[in-house]
């Protein structure tokens, strides 16, 4: 008789889900610190959860480069220099933690190098199914821009991103769409919108598309530099 493959259910991969957030939080919030030496069974228990998801969740944690597993030694929390600093799960436990206006402050940095660049590069490369969905996603913005801080601007603010970076031609761009994703979702998640989109913000927005649709680089990435700047000084304005 064959056998029938055993299926994950929805319920198991939100207890696996759970665990690794609270084992990974932990880990970024220095709580447990890098060099400590802990058992699987040790944090199940603390946990209330199977042996089972706890070492699904460190298999996660070791593909991270967060903690090192060995069969005598069992695990060991590794120093943060050695993290996947773009993951996206690290980069959501960080804006988590206490530092996360820190955290903000580096990404609006990496957001700097990479979205003005990709924004010039899309001016040259973006399709016309790619400039409608940037123009769709501007025009969802200001309609739900009374609830800056929803659900609904923020998955336009996402889609306008995720359009750009993977607009640009440019795989490794493409590859942080994760990690855009992610600020701008830990933002909202944070509390760190305000209820009212910024006029500015959505305008910049307009721009981005606006030159992106006339194949003006040089616009589509000034622009974009000061959609980045305006985040971060908002950030950097709020209280630690």
């Amino acid at each position: 008789m064959t056998s029938v493959p055993r299926r994950t259910t929805p319920a198991a991969v939100k207890v696996h889900d759970t665990i690794l957030d609270r084992l990974g939080e932990r880990i970024v919030s220095g709580q447990v610190p890098a060099g400590e030496r802990l058992v699987a069974a040790d944090w199940g228990e603390e946990l209330g959860a199977s042996r089972t998801a706890v070492r699904e969740a460190v298999r996660v944690l070791e593909s991270l480069g967060m903690v090192s597993v060995r069969r005598k030694s069992g695990i060991t929390i590794r120093p943060s220099t050695d993290w996947m600093a773009f993951a996206p799960e690290i980069v959501r436990w960080r804006l988590r933690g206490a530092g996360r206006l820190v955290q903000l402050h580096e990404l609006s940095e990496l957001r700097a190098a990479v979205e003005p660049a990709a924004a010039r590069l899309a001016a040259s490369t973006a399709d016309g199914v790619a400039r409608a969905a940037l123009g769709a996603a501007v025009q969802d913005m200001v309609t739900h821009a009374d609830r800056a801080n929803g659900a609904d601007y923020l998955a336009a603010d996402v889609r306008f991103h995720a359009t750009l970076l993977r607009a640009s031609g440019n795989s490794m761009f493409a590859g942080l769409t994760a990690v855009i994703e992610e600020v701008l979702v830990g933002r909202t998640e944070q509390e760190l919108m305000p209820q009212t989109a910024d006029e500015t913000a959505l305008r910049l927005h307009q721009e981005v598309a606006h030159a992106i649709t006339r194949r003006d680089g040089e616009a589509a990435a000034r622009a974009m530099t000061a959609i980045v700047d305006e985040a971060d000084r908002a950030v950097q304005s709020l209280p630690l």
